[in-house]
């Protein structure tokens, strides 16, 4: 199908967008990498009267050492994100894994966060990482903590009048190891079900867990229980089981044409424990 009519601005900075963004509110949508928003507007899901195009900010497109962490700029591609050795191995390994080839090269960190698709990679990375979404708009900027920006069903805490400017991926700290595994669907490769594990090992026991899991729910999540499972022990075989079988508990688990709930369920078990001990050998 063809979009409904929109008028299309280009920026050049954060603070011309912001201020575009400002000015037609609730009427306007970002444009990033577009494999979300013009599918919607093409069908007229999305009819917005008004685009902003971020793609000529060149400044929103970096990986940076800072403050003992990575610093993403919103811009940045998931192909550059995959090919970076300064990120975590788990957000490497994430980008990597979305889709094919053309939208990993256009497709961005900041567009599938503020999209929030609960089958997408990134958010249940960024959630196991303790990262933070810096938003910027004519407003003062925010620092939002990943596990209180996804909130529901392609819902976060973005405000209409923000931008995602930047990903923080705090340092991990010494003796941690990190993964993502995902069981893809084979047609559109988004994950029915995702998950990212990071670890802390320190003389041969677990001092600190983080696991975060896409596609099974309505959202990404933290899982608790599994996390607390893990701590203290060795993360022998018999400790990761046991604390993988935790990884759906207080889910509402998604259910549909792709896989049932319970298939969901099952999936989340099995690649929470693989994710934990890939996590786990890398730990150095």
């Amino acid at each position: 199908m063809i979009p409904a009519s929109f008028k299309y601005h280009k920026p050049g900075s954060v603070a011309e967008a912001a201020d575009l963004l400002s000015k037609h509110g609730s009427n306007a949508k970002i444009l990033a990498g577009g494999h979300s928003l013009i599918p919607m507007m093409k069908l007229r899901l999305a009819q917005p009267e008004v685009v902003i195009d971020l793609g000529a900010i060149d400044t929103l497109s970096y990986i940076e050492n800072r403050d003992g962490g990575q610093a993403i700029g919103g811009m940045t591609t998931y192909a550059e994100i995959a090919s970076s050795g300064m990120v975590p191995q788990a957000l490497s390994e994430a980008a990597g894994q979305v889709a094919d080839v053309q939208v990993r090269n256009r497709g961005t960190i900041g567009g599938s966060l503020a999209h929030n698709d609960p089958a997408a990679d990134l958010p249940a990375v960024v959630v196991a990482l303790d990262g933070q979404i810096i938003t910027s708009s004519t407003n003062e900027h925010r620092s939002v903590l990943a596990t209180n920006f996804f909130q529901d069903l392609f819902t976060t805490d973005l405000a209409e009048s923000e931008i995602i400017s930047e990903i923080f991926i705090p340092g991990q700290a010494q003796g941690s190891g990190s993964a993502y595994l995902k069981f893809a669907n084979k047609a559109s490769h988004f994950a029915i079900v995702g998950v990212a594990a990071s670890v802390t090992m320190s003389e041969g026991q677990c001092v600190a867990a983080s696991i975060g899991i896409a596609g099974a729910g309505p959202t990404a999540y933290r899982a608790k229980l599994v996390e607390e499972s893990l701590v203290g022990t060795n993360l022998d075989d018999n400790a990761v089981e046991a604390a993988s079988e935790k990884a759906d508990n207080g889910i509402d688990m998604n259910d549909d044409i792709h896989a049932s709930g319970d298939y969901r369920a099952h999936l989340v078990k099995v690649f929470t424990a693989r994710a934990i001990r890939l996590a786990a050998d890398r730990a150095d």
